[in-house]
Protein backbone atom coordinates (compact mmCIF):
# COMPACT_ATOMS: atom_id res chain seq x y z
CA UNK A 1 0.00 0.00 0.00
CA UNK A 2 1.65 3.44 -0.97
CA UNK A 3 1.46 6.18 1.34
CA UNK A 4 -1.42 8.15 -0.49
CA UNK A 5 -3.34 4.76 -0.19
CA UNK A 6 -2.33 4.72 3.73
CA UNK A 7 -3.69 8.46 4.00
CA UNK A 8 -6.60 7.98 1.90
CA UNK A 9 -7.77 4.85 4.44
CA UNK A 10 -6.54 6.46 7.88
CA UNK A 11 -8.79 10.17 6.12
CA UNK A 12 -11.30 9.07 3.85
CA UNK A 13 -13.79 11.29 2.02
CA UNK A 14 -11.67 14.35 1.86
CA UNK A 15 -13.23 16.38 -0.85
CA UNK A 16 -9.77 18.71 -2.02
CA UNK A 17 -5.82 18.21 -2.12
CA UNK A 18 -4.03 20.82 0.20
CA UNK A 19 -3.06 22.43 -3.40
CA UNK A 20 -6.87 23.62 -3.41
CA UNK A 21 -7.11 25.37 -0.10
CA UNK A 22 -3.62 27.01 -1.31
CA UNK A 23 -4.92 28.16 -4.53
CA UNK A 24 -8.83 28.87 -3.03
CA UNK A 25 -7.08 30.98 -0.51
CA UNK A 26 -4.62 33.95 -2.29
CA UNK A 27 -1.80 36.13 -0.76
CA UNK A 28 -3.43 38.90 0.90
CA UNK A 29 -2.80 42.36 -1.37
CA UNK A 30 -1.87 44.23 1.51
CA UNK A 31 0.98 47.39 2.12
CA UNK A 32 4.32 46.70 3.38
CA UNK A 33 3.97 46.64 7.34
CA UNK A 34 0.19 46.05 7.33
CA UNK A 35 -0.19 43.77 9.88
CA UNK A 36 -2.94 40.39 10.07
CA UNK A 37 -3.88 39.29 13.45
CA UNK A 38 -6.86 37.51 15.13
CA UNK A 39 -8.91 37.11 17.88
CA UNK A 40 -9.27 33.14 18.35
CA UNK A 41 -11.84 32.38 21.19
CA UNK A 42 -13.57 29.01 22.40
CA UNK A 43 -17.55 29.89 21.97
CA UNK A 44 -17.71 29.67 25.80
CA UNK A 45 -19.61 33.67 25.67
CA UNK A 46 -17.56 34.37 28.67
CA UNK A 47 -15.09 37.43 27.97
CA UNK A 48 -12.12 37.38 30.11
CA UNK A 49 -10.52 40.91 31.39
CA UNK A 50 -7.22 39.70 29.58
CA UNK A 51 -8.65 38.84 26.07
CA UNK A 52 -10.11 42.28 26.22
CA UNK A 53 -6.74 43.54 26.15
CA UNK A 54 -5.78 40.74 23.95
CA UNK A 55 -8.08 41.89 21.89
CA UNK A 56 -7.97 45.36 22.03
CA UNK A 57 -4.04 44.96 21.29
CA UNK A 58 -4.80 43.16 18.05
CA UNK A 59 -7.34 45.68 16.81
CA UNK A 60 -5.06 48.71 16.97
CA UNK A 61 -1.98 47.14 15.54
CA UNK A 62 -3.99 46.23 12.57
CA UNK A 63 -5.66 49.34 12.40
CA UNK A 64 -2.30 51.58 12.46
CA UNK A 65 -0.68 49.75 9.92
CA UNK A 66 -3.68 49.10 7.45
CA UNK A 67 -3.77 45.63 7.88
CA UNK A 68 -6.82 43.33 8.96
CA UNK A 69 -8.47 41.67 12.51
CA UNK A 70 -10.83 39.24 12.01
CA UNK A 71 -12.51 36.85 14.51
CA UNK A 72 -11.99 32.99 14.18
CA UNK A 73 -14.05 30.88 16.43
CA UNK A 74 -12.09 27.70 17.61
CA UNK A 75 -14.71 25.19 18.62
CA UNK A 76 -12.98 22.46 17.82
CA UNK A 77 -13.36 21.44 21.80
CA UNK A 78 -17.09 21.03 21.49
CA UNK A 79 -17.35 20.12 25.27
CA UNK A 80 -16.64 24.37 25.94
CA UNK A 81 -19.08 25.30 23.64
CA UNK A 82 -22.16 27.19 24.93
CA UNK A 83 -25.10 27.70 23.37
CA UNK A 84 -25.21 31.61 21.73
CA UNK A 85 -21.76 31.67 22.91
CA UNK A 86 -20.48 33.24 19.74
CA UNK A 87 -23.40 36.19 19.45
CA UNK A 88 -22.39 36.78 23.16
CA UNK A 89 -19.05 37.34 22.77
CA UNK A 90 -19.66 39.70 19.65
CA UNK A 91 -21.97 42.17 21.31
CA UNK A 92 -19.39 42.29 24.33
CA UNK A 93 -16.46 43.53 22.23
CA UNK A 94 -19.18 45.64 20.36
CA UNK A 95 -19.59 47.33 23.77
CA UNK A 96 -15.79 47.90 23.24
CA UNK A 97 -15.40 49.32 20.08
CA UNK A 98 -13.84 46.00 19.15
CA UNK A 99 -14.94 45.95 15.86
CA UNK A 100 -13.35 43.27 12.86
CA UNK A 101 -12.77 43.52 9.45
CA UNK A 102 -13.59 39.94 8.39
CA UNK A 103 -14.67 36.77 10.22
CA UNK A 104 -17.75 35.62 12.64
CA UNK A 105 -20.96 37.95 12.81
CA UNK A 106 -24.09 37.79 13.73
CA UNK A 107 -25.28 37.30 10.28
CA UNK A 108 -22.90 35.08 9.19
CA UNK A 109 -19.70 35.09 7.92
CA UNK A 110 -17.77 37.96 6.58
CA UNK A 111 -14.80 38.02 4.22
CA UNK A 112 -12.99 36.62 1.53
CA UNK A 113 -10.79 33.40 3.76
CA UNK A 114 -13.95 31.66 6.15
CA UNK A 115 -15.56 29.76 6.96
CA UNK A 116 -14.20 31.72 9.87
CA UNK A 117 -15.36 28.94 11.93
CA UNK A 118 -12.98 25.64 12.92
CA UNK A 119 -15.73 23.10 13.11
CA UNK A 120 -16.99 24.11 9.64
CA UNK A 121 -13.10 23.44 8.21
CA UNK A 122 -12.73 19.91 8.49
CA UNK A 123 -11.86 19.08 5.19
CA UNK A 124 -9.23 21.60 5.47
CA UNK A 125 -7.55 20.34 8.25
CA UNK A 126 -7.72 16.56 6.30
CA UNK A 127 -6.70 17.63 3.60
CA UNK A 128 -3.13 19.17 4.96
CA UNK A 129 -2.95 15.94 7.38
CA UNK A 130 -3.02 13.89 3.89
CA UNK A 131 0.00 16.25 3.32
CA UNK A 132 1.86 14.90 6.19
CA UNK A 133 0.99 11.40 6.41
CA UNK A 134 1.91 11.18 2.13
CA UNK A 135 5.29 12.85 3.50
CA UNK A 136 5.72 10.47 6.56
CA UNK A 137 5.24 13.20 8.62
CA UNK A 138 2.47 12.47 10.20
CA UNK A 139 1.26 8.49 11.33
CA UNK A 140 -2.29 6.98 13.41
CA UNK A 141 -1.76 6.37 16.97
CA UNK A 142 -4.29 3.43 18.28
CA UNK A 143 -2.43 3.97 21.95
CA UNK A 144 -5.55 3.99 24.73
CA UNK A 145 -5.54 6.57 27.27
CA UNK A 146 -4.83 3.75 29.49
CA UNK A 147 -1.47 2.71 27.57
CA UNK A 148 -0.22 6.33 27.89
CA UNK A 149 -1.19 6.44 31.57
CA UNK A 150 0.59 3.33 31.98
CA UNK A 151 3.73 4.84 30.02
CA UNK A 152 3.96 8.16 32.13
CA UNK A 153 4.01 5.82 35.00
CA UNK A 154 7.06 4.39 33.77
CA UNK A 155 8.43 7.26 32.62
CA UNK A 156 8.21 9.19 36.00
CA UNK A 157 9.89 5.95 37.78
CA UNK A 158 12.89 6.08 35.69
CA UNK A 159 13.44 9.52 35.84
CA UNK A 160 12.26 10.51 32.30
CA UNK A 161 10.49 13.15 30.94
CA UNK A 162 6.59 12.36 30.22
CA UNK A 163 4.62 12.06 26.67
CA UNK A 164 4.95 10.56 23.62
CA UNK A 165 8.14 10.42 22.28
CA UNK A 166 10.95 8.91 20.75
CA UNK A 167 11.42 5.05 22.12
CA UNK A 168 7.83 6.14 23.97
CA UNK A 169 6.14 6.48 20.85
CA UNK A 170 5.00 2.90 20.50
CA UNK A 171 2.99 3.85 16.96
CA UNK A 172 5.71 5.10 15.26
CA UNK A 173 7.02 1.45 14.68
CA UNK A 174 4.05 0.19 13.59
CA UNK A 175 4.12 -1.59 9.89
CA UNK A 176 1.78 -0.52 7.23
CA UNK A 177 0.22 -4.39 7.69
CA UNK A 178 -0.05 -4.33 11.42
CA UNK A 179 -2.00 -0.63 10.93
CA UNK A 180 -4.62 -2.24 8.16
CA UNK A 181 -5.14 -5.07 10.55
CA UNK A 182 -5.81 -2.71 13.37
CA UNK A 183 -8.27 -0.18 11.43
CA UNK A 184 -10.04 -3.26 9.40
CA UNK A 185 -10.12 -4.75 13.66
CA UNK A 186 -12.38 -1.09 14.21
CA UNK A 187 -9.83 -0.05 16.72
CA UNK A 188 -10.05 3.74 17.17
CA UNK A 189 -6.77 5.86 16.59
CA UNK A 190 -6.22 9.35 16.34
CA UNK A 191 -3.07 11.22 13.93
CA UNK A 192 0.37 12.34 15.15
CA UNK A 193 2.77 14.56 14.21
CA UNK A 194 5.89 12.57 13.97
CA UNK A 195 8.40 14.97 15.15
CA UNK A 196 12.07 15.77 13.57
CA UNK A 197 12.72 17.63 16.65
CA UNK A 198 15.28 16.95 19.12
CA UNK A 199 15.33 17.95 22.90
CA UNK A 200 18.95 17.99 23.38
CA UNK A 201 19.02 20.88 20.93
CA UNK A 202 18.10 24.53 21.34
CA UNK A 203 15.67 26.67 19.03
CA UNK A 204 16.34 30.37 18.98
CA UNK A 205 13.44 32.23 19.28
CA UNK A 206 12.55 36.28 19.09
CA UNK A 207 9.34 37.19 20.20
CA UNK A 208 7.78 40.40 19.13
CA UNK A 209 7.15 41.58 23.06
CA UNK A 210 9.38 39.46 24.92
CA UNK A 211 12.77 39.51 22.36
CA UNK A 212 15.04 36.88 22.06
CA UNK A 213 14.94 33.41 23.78
CA UNK A 214 15.94 29.60 23.62
CA UNK A 215 13.81 26.78 24.05
CA UNK A 216 14.71 22.84 23.60
CA UNK A 217 13.44 21.69 20.26
CA UNK A 218 10.05 19.80 20.22
CA UNK A 219 10.27 16.30 19.78
CA UNK A 220 6.86 15.29 21.10
CA UNK A 221 4.38 13.40 18.76
CA UNK A 222 1.80 15.26 19.69
CA UNK A 223 -2.24 14.81 18.19
CA UNK A 224 -3.01 16.71 15.09
CA UNK A 225 -6.53 15.06 14.67
CA UNK A 226 -8.51 13.82 17.28
CA UNK A 227 -10.67 10.18 17.31
CA UNK A 228 -13.90 12.50 16.63
CA UNK A 229 -12.22 13.88 13.19
CA UNK A 230 -11.42 17.54 14.25
CA UNK A 231 -8.35 19.31 14.78
CA UNK A 232 -6.23 20.14 17.64
CA UNK A 233 -5.90 23.56 18.48
CA UNK A 234 -2.39 23.46 17.71
CA UNK A 235 -2.77 21.74 14.22
CA UNK A 236 -5.62 23.87 13.10
CA UNK A 237 -3.93 26.92 14.32
CA UNK A 238 -1.09 26.46 11.97
CA UNK A 239 -3.05 26.23 8.56
CA UNK A 240 -5.56 28.94 9.53
CA UNK A 241 -3.27 31.13 10.17
CA UNK A 242 -1.50 30.40 7.03
CA UNK A 243 -4.28 30.13 4.93
CA UNK A 244 -5.36 33.62 6.26
CA UNK A 245 -2.79 35.42 5.94
CA UNK A 246 -1.93 35.84 9.88
CA UNK A 247 1.16 37.99 10.13
CA UNK A 248 1.23 38.29 13.34
CA UNK A 249 0.05 36.14 16.44
CA UNK A 250 -1.19 37.94 19.64
CA UNK A 251 -2.04 36.17 22.10
CA UNK A 252 -1.75 35.61 26.07
CA UNK A 253 1.89 34.11 27.47
CA UNK A 254 0.60 31.12 28.86
CA UNK A 255 1.19 29.62 25.28
CA UNK A 256 4.99 30.87 25.22
CA UNK A 257 6.28 27.18 26.11
CA UNK A 258 4.64 26.30 23.18
CA UNK A 259 6.34 28.04 20.57
CA UNK A 260 8.89 25.34 19.75
CA UNK A 261 6.13 23.46 18.53
CA UNK A 262 3.68 25.76 16.94
CA UNK A 263 7.03 26.87 14.83
CA UNK A 264 7.97 23.48 14.04
CA UNK A 265 4.35 22.38 12.54
CA UNK A 266 4.54 25.59 10.33
CA UNK A 267 7.97 24.84 9.01
CA UNK A 268 6.83 20.89 8.82
CA UNK A 269 3.77 21.90 6.80
CA UNK A 270 5.46 24.08 4.65
CA UNK A 271 4.59 26.93 5.88
CA UNK A 272 6.01 30.42 6.67
CA UNK A 273 6.33 30.81 10.20
CA UNK A 274 4.32 34.34 11.29
CA UNK A 275 5.66 36.67 14.26
CA UNK A 276 4.62 35.76 17.81
CA UNK A 277 3.32 38.65 20.52
CA UNK A 278 2.81 36.66 23.66
CA UNK A 279 1.15 39.76 25.91
CA UNK A 280 1.98 39.47 29.70
CA UNK A 281 -1.01 38.22 32.16
CA UNK A 282 -3.30 40.67 34.14
CA UNK A 283 -1.94 40.18 37.94
CA UNK A 284 -3.66 40.53 41.23
CA UNK A 285 -1.85 40.42 44.59
CA UNK A 286 -3.45 37.96 46.92
CA UNK A 287 -2.67 37.75 50.46
CA UNK A 288 0.90 39.33 50.30
CA UNK A 289 1.53 37.12 46.44
CA UNK A 290 0.87 37.75 42.95
CA UNK A 291 -0.71 35.57 40.31
CA UNK A 292 -2.89 35.61 37.56
CA UNK A 293 -6.36 37.34 37.49
CA UNK A 294 -8.43 34.81 37.55
CA UNK A 295 -12.39 33.83 36.17
CA UNK A 296 -12.43 31.72 38.95
CA UNK A 297 -11.55 33.49 41.99
CA UNK A 298 -11.88 37.17 40.74
CA UNK A 299 -15.12 38.91 39.92
CA UNK A 300 -13.40 41.62 37.56
CA UNK A 301 -11.97 38.89 35.57
CA UNK A 302 -14.65 39.15 33.83
CA UNK A 303 -15.82 42.42 31.53
CA UNK A 304 -19.70 42.15 32.76
CA UNK A 305 -18.17 43.36 35.88
CA UNK A 306 -17.90 46.34 34.74
CA UNK A 307 -21.22 46.95 33.13
CA UNK A 308 -23.09 45.77 36.34
CA UNK A 309 -20.79 48.81 37.80
CA UNK A 310 -21.25 50.98 35.20
CA UNK A 311 -17.80 51.91 34.53
CA UNK A 312 -17.57 53.73 31.08
CA UNK A 313 -16.26 50.94 28.05
CA UNK A 314 -14.46 53.62 26.59
CA UNK A 315 -13.16 54.55 30.29
CA UNK A 316 -11.84 50.56 30.57
CA UNK A 317 -10.06 51.25 26.79
CA UNK A 318 -8.54 53.97 28.38
CA UNK A 319 -6.78 51.85 31.10
CA UNK A 320 -5.87 49.05 28.75
CA UNK A 321 -3.83 51.91 26.42
CA UNK A 322 -1.99 52.72 29.45
CA UNK A 323 -1.77 48.68 30.37
CA UNK A 324 -0.44 48.45 26.89
CA UNK A 325 2.21 51.18 26.62
CA UNK A 326 4.41 52.52 29.33
CA UNK A 327 4.40 55.86 27.49
CA UNK A 328 0.27 56.29 26.85
CA UNK A 329 -0.68 57.44 29.69
CA UNK A 330 2.25 60.56 29.46
CA UNK A 331 1.18 60.86 25.80
CA UNK A 332 -2.55 61.24 26.90
CA UNK A 333 -1.34 63.84 29.51
CA UNK A 334 0.14 66.00 26.81
CA UNK A 335 -2.46 65.72 24.49
CA UNK A 336 -5.43 65.93 26.20
CA UNK A 337 -7.26 66.96 23.21
CA UNK A 338 -6.61 63.39 21.45
CA UNK A 339 -8.02 60.35 21.60
CA UNK A 340 -6.95 56.37 21.65
CA UNK A 341 -6.80 56.28 17.91
CA UNK A 342 -4.39 59.14 17.64
CA UNK A 343 -1.73 56.82 19.50
CA UNK A 344 0.56 54.77 17.80
CA UNK A 345 1.04 51.59 19.65
CA UNK A 346 4.64 49.48 19.80
CA UNK A 347 5.45 46.09 20.89
CA UNK A 348 8.78 46.92 22.48
CA UNK A 349 6.64 48.95 24.76
CA UNK A 350 5.30 46.09 26.10
CA UNK A 351 5.55 44.85 29.64
CA UNK A 352 7.75 41.56 29.29
CA UNK A 353 6.27 40.35 33.02
CA UNK A 354 3.18 40.61 34.08
CA UNK A 355 1.29 43.17 34.68
CA UNK A 356 -0.48 44.07 38.23
CA UNK A 357 -4.16 44.99 37.58
CA UNK A 358 -4.62 48.03 39.14
CA UNK A 359 -8.49 48.71 39.66
CA UNK A 360 -8.16 52.36 41.90
CA UNK A 361 -6.49 53.18 38.94
CA UNK A 362 -8.91 52.29 36.47
CA UNK A 363 -11.61 54.45 38.53
CA UNK A 364 -9.84 57.25 38.63
CA UNK A 365 -9.71 56.88 35.00
CA UNK A 366 -13.33 56.16 34.50
CA UNK A 367 -13.93 59.46 36.90
CA UNK A 368 -11.55 61.63 34.84
CA UNK A 369 -13.20 60.47 31.86
CA UNK A 370 -16.76 61.28 33.13
CA UNK A 371 -15.80 64.43 34.31
CA UNK A 372 -14.71 65.87 30.93
CA UNK A 373 -18.28 64.55 29.49
CA UNK A 374 -21.27 66.70 28.33
CA UNK A 375 -24.15 67.02 30.37
CA UNK A 376 -25.87 65.32 27.95
CA UNK A 377 -24.21 62.54 27.47
CA UNK A 378 -23.76 61.66 30.59
CA UNK A 379 -27.31 61.91 31.02
CA UNK A 380 -27.64 59.00 28.01
CA UNK A 381 -25.05 57.20 29.99
CA UNK A 382 -26.75 57.34 32.96
CA UNK A 383 -29.97 56.27 31.47
CA UNK A 384 -29.02 53.41 29.63
CA UNK A 385 -27.15 51.83 32.54
CA UNK A 386 -30.08 52.67 34.74
CA UNK A 387 -32.81 50.49 32.44
CA UNK A 388 -30.84 47.66 32.64
CA UNK A 389 -30.34 47.42 36.37
CA UNK A 390 -32.51 50.51 37.57
CA UNK A 391 -35.27 51.00 36.76
CA UNK A 392 -36.87 53.25 39.15
CA UNK A 393 -34.29 55.87 39.03
CA UNK A 394 -34.50 55.40 35.18
CA UNK A 395 -38.13 56.27 35.16
CA UNK A 396 -36.88 59.42 36.95
CA UNK A 397 -34.19 60.43 34.27
CA UNK A 398 -36.87 59.96 31.64
CA UNK A 399 -39.87 61.94 34.09
CA UNK A 400 -37.32 64.81 34.45
CA UNK A 401 -35.03 64.74 31.36
CA UNK A 402 -33.92 68.73 31.07
CA UNK A 403 -33.85 69.19 35.03
CA UNK A 404 -31.48 65.69 35.34
CA UNK A 405 -29.33 67.15 32.57
CA UNK A 406 -29.23 70.49 34.68
CA UNK A 407 -28.29 68.31 37.52
CA UNK A 408 -25.37 66.32 36.15
CA UNK A 409 -24.52 69.74 34.27
CA UNK A 410 -23.46 70.69 37.88
CA UNK A 411 -19.93 72.12 37.92
CA UNK A 412 -19.33 70.25 35.32
CA UNK A 413 -18.60 72.94 31.88
CA UNK A 414 -15.37 74.94 33.94
CA UNK A 415 -11.46 74.84 33.92
CA UNK A 416 -11.55 71.70 37.09
CA UNK A 417 -15.01 69.86 36.32
CA UNK A 418 -16.54 67.84 39.14
CA UNK A 419 -15.66 64.52 39.48
CA UNK A 420 -18.31 63.00 41.90
CA UNK A 421 -19.20 60.27 39.53
CA UNK A 422 -16.79 57.64 39.17
CA UNK A 423 -18.85 54.85 37.06
CA UNK A 424 -22.83 55.06 36.79
CA UNK A 425 -24.14 52.45 39.62
CA UNK A 426 -23.22 55.36 41.43
CA UNK A 427 -24.88 58.25 40.01
CA UNK A 428 -28.54 57.67 41.30
CA UNK A 429 -25.57 57.78 44.91
CA UNK A 430 -24.59 61.23 43.79
CA UNK A 431 -27.98 62.86 43.09
CA UNK A 432 -30.56 61.64 44.57
CA UNK A 433 -31.25 64.50 46.99
CA UNK A 434 -32.01 66.50 43.51
CA UNK A 435 -35.30 65.06 43.34
CA UNK A 436 -37.79 64.85 45.66
CA UNK A 437 -39.31 61.25 45.07
CA UNK A 438 -35.47 60.09 46.54
CA UNK A 439 -35.47 62.49 49.24
CA UNK A 440 -36.23 60.64 52.60
CA UNK A 441 -34.48 62.50 55.24
CA UNK A 442 -32.13 60.06 57.84
CA UNK A 443 -29.31 62.43 59.55
CA UNK A 444 -28.41 65.99 58.67
CA UNK A 445 -25.04 66.65 58.78
CA UNK A 446 -24.93 69.81 60.37
CA UNK A 447 -21.02 69.78 61.13
CA UNK A 448 -20.05 72.57 63.55
CA UNK A 449 -23.36 74.47 64.40
CA UNK A 450 -25.93 72.14 66.26
CA UNK A 451 -27.79 74.09 68.14
CA UNK A 452 -31.42 73.92 67.32
CA UNK A 453 -32.33 77.49 67.62
CA UNK A 454 -29.69 78.78 66.31
CA UNK A 455 -30.00 77.11 63.06
CA UNK A 456 -33.62 78.31 63.17
CA UNK A 457 -32.39 81.27 63.09
CA UNK A 458 -30.08 80.87 60.31
CA UNK A 459 -32.82 79.43 57.93
CA UNK A 460 -35.94 81.00 59.15
CA UNK A 461 -36.25 84.03 57.61
CA UNK A 462 -33.72 83.20 54.39
CA UNK A 463 -35.54 82.29 51.34
CA UNK A 464 -38.57 84.83 52.30
CA UNK A 465 -35.95 88.20 52.62
CA UNK A 466 -32.62 87.57 50.80
CA UNK A 467 -32.64 84.68 48.34
CA UNK A 468 -33.62 86.04 45.03
CA UNK A 469 -33.77 83.21 42.13
CA UNK A 470 -32.86 85.96 39.70
CA UNK A 471 -29.47 87.29 41.35
CA UNK A 472 -26.63 85.42 39.84
CA UNK A 473 -23.95 84.26 42.11
CA UNK A 474 -22.02 87.16 43.19
CA UNK A 475 -24.97 88.70 43.87
CA UNK A 476 -26.65 86.29 45.88
CA UNK A 477 -23.20 85.47 47.71
CA UNK A 478 -23.16 89.19 49.35
CA UNK A 479 -26.54 88.31 50.22
CA UNK A 480 -25.72 85.53 52.47
CA UNK A 481 -22.46 87.79 53.65
CA UNK A 482 -24.68 90.16 54.80
CA UNK A 483 -27.14 87.90 56.20
CA UNK A 484 -23.51 86.30 57.97
CA UNK A 485 -22.98 89.83 59.49
CA UNK A 486 -26.20 90.38 61.15
CA UNK A 487 -26.41 87.10 63.14
CA UNK A 488 -23.17 87.66 64.71
CA UNK A 489 -20.87 85.59 62.09
CA UNK A 490 -18.11 87.31 59.85
CA UNK A 491 -17.98 86.84 56.38
CA UNK A 492 -14.11 87.88 56.35
CA UNK A 493 -12.26 84.16 57.28
CA UNK A 494 -8.92 85.73 57.01
CA UNK A 495 -10.28 87.84 60.08
CA UNK A 496 -12.30 84.45 61.58
CA UNK A 497 -8.92 82.52 61.58
CA UNK A 498 -6.98 85.59 63.06
CA UNK A 499 -9.43 85.94 65.73
CA UNK A 500 -11.93 83.07 66.31
CA UNK A 501 -13.05 83.77 69.71
CA UNK A 502 -14.85 87.63 68.06
CA UNK A 503 -17.76 85.52 66.22
CA UNK A 504 -19.94 83.03 66.45
CA UNK A 505 -18.72 81.35 63.58
CA UNK A 506 -17.79 82.23 59.63
CA UNK A 507 -20.06 82.43 56.62
CA UNK A 508 -18.98 79.17 55.77
CA UNK A 509 -20.73 77.73 58.62
CA UNK A 510 -24.05 79.47 58.04
CA UNK A 511 -24.02 78.20 54.34
CA UNK A 512 -22.66 74.71 55.71
CA UNK A 513 -26.50 75.07 57.53
CA UNK A 514 -27.97 76.08 54.55
CA UNK A 515 -26.25 72.95 52.28
CA UNK A 516 -27.32 70.45 55.40
CA UNK A 517 -30.67 71.76 54.95
CA UNK A 518 -31.59 71.37 51.53
CA UNK A 519 -29.40 68.22 51.16
CA UNK A 520 -28.95 66.58 54.48
CA UNK A 521 -25.67 65.98 53.51
CA UNK A 522 -21.78 68.61 54.30
CA UNK A 523 -20.58 67.78 51.10
CA UNK A 524 -22.03 68.75 47.91
CA UNK A 525 -21.24 70.54 44.20
CA UNK A 526 -21.51 74.28 44.26
CA UNK A 527 -24.45 75.63 46.78
CA UNK A 528 -25.54 78.23 44.41
CA UNK A 529 -26.25 75.60 41.05
CA UNK A 530 -28.62 73.43 43.86
CA UNK A 531 -30.26 76.18 44.81
CA UNK A 532 -30.76 77.31 41.48
CA UNK A 533 -31.83 74.14 40.39
CA UNK A 534 -34.67 73.29 43.30
CA UNK A 535 -36.22 76.61 43.55
CA UNK A 536 -37.75 78.48 46.34
CA UNK A 537 -40.53 77.06 46.84
CA UNK A 538 -38.90 73.17 47.18
CA UNK A 539 -36.30 74.85 49.20
CA UNK A 540 -39.20 75.98 51.77
CA UNK A 541 -40.34 72.74 51.99
CA UNK A 542 -37.31 71.73 52.47
CA UNK A 543 -36.33 73.72 55.75
CA UNK A 544 -39.22 73.17 56.84
CA UNK A 545 -38.54 69.40 57.21
CA UNK A 546 -35.07 70.16 58.62
CA UNK A 547 -36.62 72.34 61.13
CA UNK A 548 -39.08 69.81 62.02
Amino acid sequence: MTREESADLLLPGVKHDYSYYENLYPQRNLPDGAIVTRYAPSPTGFIHIGALLQSFISSKMAKQSNGIFFLRIEDTDQKRSIDDGVNKIIRDLEKFDIVFDEGVTKDGDKGSYGPYTQSERKDIYWAFAKKLIIEDKAYPCFCSKEDEALDREKQTAKGERTGYYGYWARCRRLTMEEVIEKINAGEKYIIRLKSNGNFNRKFKFKDCVKGKAEFPENDQDIPIIKSDGLPTYHFAHAIDDHLMGTTHVIRSDEWYPSIPLHTQLFTMLGFKVPKYAHISPLMIEDNGTRRKISKRKDPEAAVSFYHEKGIPNHAIMLYLATVTNSNFEMWMEQNKDKDIDDFTFEFNKMATGGTMFDYDKLINISKNYISKLKATEVYDMALDYAKEYNQDFASLLEKYKDYSIDVFNIEREQKKPRKDIAYFSDAKNQTWYMYDELFKVKDYDWQKINDKKEIKLILNPYFDDYYDMDDDKDIGFNKMKDRTERLGYTSNMKEYKANPDNYKGSIADVSMVIRVALTTLSMTPDLYEIMKLLGVERMKKRVEMALQ
